[in-house]
């Protein structure tokens, strides 16, 4: 058995890789950037309610790993509640696994996951595709010669428009507007270099459902106050915005990450590879036989609910 320490034995031909979960994400992302890149060879899906034409297709993964035993690595984009039952289910049929953000429904899970990884030796991926917006190693390099003051997050978008129709994510595990503000969290931690905490929340759930609409968050990162506001109502013109002011000068990144502005100047932005870029590292991952499991921003995400103040606002509906 190999361990974690032990390098992967050598590699021949692409990655054989099967998805479990062809919603919104998989087929907008995951799809594109796996077929982009000659690492991977698109083997299999499993979802009881979707396929893609020409890519085997199974009902859930059981049956996937049942048909297609010469399977290399899996990416599992189900909504959170499902994926740390399938992801041990991976890791004991030795496949090399990728998250979807967030890694899981609990920080517990997500923990339980990457220790089972460890012991296993199977390389594991957990993915913040936000970090690789184009702008984000730049501001993490320009930040890392300053001292940091403020930081203001405005992370709004509108819910009907990116998760038409998916009533899972206000449910329970689902995570609502922390599905798209756990992103700016993964910048935040990405981008300054003391550890962040939260302090205060106030997040808001519509009447019958469990997972919060809007949410406002208060943290510290050694010296430097953040506050971060996400709501999943915003209409017209989408706000991903991460304002950093420091000791010489400011920061804007804009558009996710995508497009950066310092000291007031014109804004710059660069095409994003998100996606293609974490499959470029996770094929190095699996041909490696290393992880990358970052937990920062899922911890913050439950500290924040663990402390919010609770506000019950108007019923929601799609």
């Amino acid at each position: 058995m190999t361990t974690a320490t032990d390098p992967a034995p050598p590699r021949h031909g692409p990655i054989r890789l099967g998805i479990v979960g062809i919603g919104k994400i998989a087929r907008d992302q995951h799809v594109p950037a796996i077929m982009a890149n000659p690492a991977f060879v698109l083997a299999a899906t499993a979802d009881p309610h979707g396929s893609l034409d020409g890519v085997p297709a199974f009902g859930d993964f059981a049956a996937m790993l049942a048909g297609m035993p010469d399977l290399d690595a899996v990416a599992i984009c189900t909504p959170p509640g499902l994926r740390a039952g399938i992801a041990t289910a991976a890791i004991d049929a030795g496949l090399a696994v990728l998250l979807e953000k967030p890694t899981a429904a609990t920080l517990a899970q997500a923990e339980g996951i990457v220790a089972h990884a460890a012991a296993s030796g199977t390389p594991l991926m957990a993915t913040w595709h936000s970090r690789e917006a184009a702008a984000v190693a730049e501001a993490r390099g320009w930040i890392a010669e300053r001292q940091v003051a403020q930081v203001t997050i405005t992370w709004k978008e509108d819910i009907r428009r990116w998760h038409p129709g998916q009533e899972w994510i206000l449910a329970a595990n689902g995570f609502g507007v922390f599905d798209p503000g756990i992103n700016a969290l993964s910048i935040l931690t990405e981008i300054l270099p003391d550890p962040v905490r939260v302090e205060t929340a106030h997040i808001a759930i519509p009447e019958g459902r469990a997972a919060p609409i809007a949410a406002r968050l208060a943290l510290v990162s050694g010296d430097a106050r953040i506050a971060a506001d996400f709501d999943f109502l915003q209409t017209g013109p989408q706000s991903w915005d991460i304002r950093v002011d420091t000791d010489r000068g400011t920061l804007v990144l804009s558009d996710g990450g995508a497009t950066i502005a310092i000291d007031g100047e014109a804004p710059r932005r660069a095409d994003n590879g998100e996606y293609r870029a974490l499959y470029a590292r996770f094929a190095q991952i699996v041909a490696d036989g290393t992880s990358d499991a970052d937990l920062a921003p899922l911890r913050l995400v439950e500290d924040a609910i663990r402390v919010a103040e609770r506000e019950v606002v108007a019923p929601f509906a799609f």
